[in-house]
């Protein structure tokens, strides 16, 4: 393989993303994003068929966003632990 060129190197480098500080990540994007997009109060639930209709929406956005929330019914919020890690011990 032929070595790189200078110009040839310069051109392959992508500028670096702005880094995001960790305390300003927020992985479930902005609070009550859904809820405004689909006309839902926010202090009311979304509807599972509602929610399961908004992720084949022609919207993207809105598409992306109902996935992320269905993808976040699955993570424990910080409830009691259904013992997915729990192990047996012969004294317990």
């Amino acid at each position: 393989m032929a070595s790189l060129t200078i110009a040839n190197r310069a051109s392959r480098t992508k500028p670096m993303a702005k880094w995001t500080p960790k305390k300003d990540f927020h992985p479930g994007g902005e609070k009550g994003k859904l809820h405004r997009e689909m006309g839902i109060p926010e202090g009311q639930k979304i509807p599972a068929d509602k929610l399961r209709a908004a992720t084949h929406s022609s919207d993207p956005e809105k598409r992306r966003d109902a996935i992320r929330a269905e993808t976040m019914k699955k993570w424990r919020h910080g409830g009691k632990s259904k013992g997915l890690y729990k192990h047996s011990r012969k004294g317990d």
